[in-house]
């Protein structure tokens, strides 16, 4: 249901939400999404082929961060259609929204934990956009999700730059 203001020619959720700002955050949802889709996809391919001293090390943290991400996509998911929106759901959708460089037969420790920086600081970016977009909505929801996910990106950014400075 929708609720027309006629003061300000807004259509209004019932969410309480200005419908034109909540289409143009699923917009970006929907980005953020796919590109978590490819993060996701990358990290069960570097857990997969890693190779190395480190194998075991990194196996398990891959494995921890993948798991991880399966949880955050079905958040966004649900944040989508929360908003009224749908999301995206096929791996072409995915290919072509994605901003994450996807990772290819990548084995190599350096390598692959400069991947996930790399994956991560897109997601970031992208993140940052709905955070603002969020807060000029006044989409509390979504901008929770967002700093969540933000501060705990930020952690992870920070670990595995330390790792690779060892």
């Amino acid at each position: 249901m929708f609720v027309l203001n006629l003061k300000t020619f807004k259509m209004i959720s019932n969410l309480g939400l200005d419908t034109s700002k909540t289409k143009e955050i699923n917009l970006k949802l929907n980005d953020l999404l796919a590109s978590f889709q490819t993060y996701y996809q990358n990290l069960r391919g570097i857990h997969w082929n890693i190779k190395g001293r480190r194998f075991f090390e990194l196996h398990m943290k891959f494995e921890e961060l993948y798991t991880d991400a399966t949880i955050k996509i079905d958040e966004i998911a649900e944040r989508i259609l929360t908003l009224g929106g749908q999301p995206l759901h096929t791996f072409e959708d995915y290919l072509n929204t994605s901003k994450v460089v996807v990772g290819k037969n990548v084995t190599n420790d350096e390598k692959s934990v400069q991947l996930i920086i790399t994956s991560l600081s897109s997601l970031l970016q992208l993140e940052r956009t709905i955070l603002r977009l969020s807060g000029d909505a006044q989409d509390e929801g979504t901008n929770s999700l967002m700093s969540d996910f933000i501060a705990e990106q930020e952690k992870t950014v920070w670990m595995m730059q330390s790792w690779l400075n060892e």
